[in-house]
């Protein structure tokens, strides 16, 4: 059974922690003061049942905030944080460059020192095939960026700088999972959904290189599990394959792809995959990009809902998220939203608390 309930925490982008089997851990003294604890798929990562996103941390959220938005969390049982080499978001804002968010963590973590990083369960995610890439820059040249920038692939030879880049930037040791965040082959993601063999390209790397490197990585300490990040129930079976046959299958834990009320593709073929592989699920952007908060309703926001501001992300940024923002969304998405909103409302809940139930 999959179990998703999200924190009071105050992110503006978390996950749901969700197992595929198993539930919650056995008691232990480490879980009694993480928010309720789950075992992520068939690893031995115990992590709360939210996780704290931070890919607003850079643009929409300054250090202080993101140091407050941590500081909170961890007060209140969170003990997992996700990011990924990629953040902030969007790459179309003034502020955004490769691997700031990742900094920020970074200079939190050395903040607070080794004893309470390793009460942490940090996340983050490497990307897939992205031609021209600032991402691919930093990976190999974070003082002197070149131009123009080579592709963002996965062979193994870039894994293995992607995660020394990451693991430099977060100033910890060890990342504990480690994601790919988009496959290196043609898929439909980000909101497309409709496969077009046009688009297959014949140069991606295979899984089973990508997984070796991970490999590598694992057995030199410096990651701990892997985890997969908008992928397909061909892909993942593909890495089960690979993780087979290397003898790692016991390091996939997960698989963090989109899941809210506007988006229940997973529960499909999908679902039944994870749940006979055991890997977890870690929904992305489970408020559909904020469009389930309420803020942007036209008719009600729910008891409790807060207004949107000059900040809010679908205001301050009008071309981001266009599948679920408010002027470019299809109708039927708004009028869902809307009326999930007066649901909330007519159960003295807000739209964002129904929306994670």
């Amino acid at each position: 059974m999959l179990a998703s309930t999200l924190s009071s925490a105050p992110s503006s982008s978390s996950s749901v922690a969700s197992t595929a089997r198993g539930g919650a851990p056995p008691p232990s003294a480490a879980s009694a003061m993480i928010c309720n604890p789950r075992r992520l798929g068939g690893s031995d990562l115990i992590v709360s049942e939210a996780c704290l996103g931070t890919m607003t941390f850079g643009v929409q959220n300054s250090n202080e905030e993101a140091f407050a938005q941590l500081d909170y969390a961890i007060s209140r049982g969170v003990n997992f944080v996700d990011t990924a080499e990629l953040y902030p978001v969007p790459l179309t804002a003034k502020e955004w460059r490769a691997g700031k968010t990742e900094e920020i963590l970074g200079d939190y973590i050395a903040k607070i020192g080794p004893a309470q990083r390793d009460e942490l369960v940090v996340a983050t995610k490497i990307a897939g095939y992205f031609p021209s890439s600032p991402m691919a820059a930093a990976r190999s040249f974070p003082d002197a960026p070149i131009d123009p920038p080579p592709d963002c692939r996965l062979d193994a030879a870039s894994v293995k700088d992607a995660v020394h880049a990451s693991l430099r930037r977060l100033s910890t040791d060890r990342i504990d999972l480690l994601q790919i965040h988009w496959p290196d082959r043609y898929l439909p993601s980000f909101g497309m959904t409709t496969y077009q063999h046009a688009m297959r390209r014949d140069d991606d790397v295979p899984v089973r290189e990508t997984a070796a490197a991970l490999k590598d990585l694992i057995d030199e300490g410096k990651v701990r599990y892997i985890g997969l990040s908008n992928e397909s129930t061909f892909g993942l079976c593909e890495w089960i394959r690979a993780c087979d046959e290397l003898g790692i299958r016991d390091k996939l834990a997960s698989i963090q792809n989109s899941y809210s009320l506007l988006d229940r593709r997973f529960d499909s073929e999908l679902a039944e995959a994870c749940d006979h592989h055991n890997i977890g699920l870690l929904p992305w952007s489970v408020l559909a990009g904020g469009l389930l908060s309420g803020k942007y309703n036209r008719r009600c926001r729910g008891d409790g809902a807060i207004p949107s501001t000059s900040n809010s992300r679908f205001r301050r940024f009008p071309d981001y998220m266009a599948r679920w923002h408010p002027s470019t969304a299809k109708r039927t998405a708004l009028e869902a939203a809307e009326e999930y909103a007066e649901i909330a409302g007519d159960a003295g809940m807000t739209p964002a608390a129904l929306a994670v139930a």
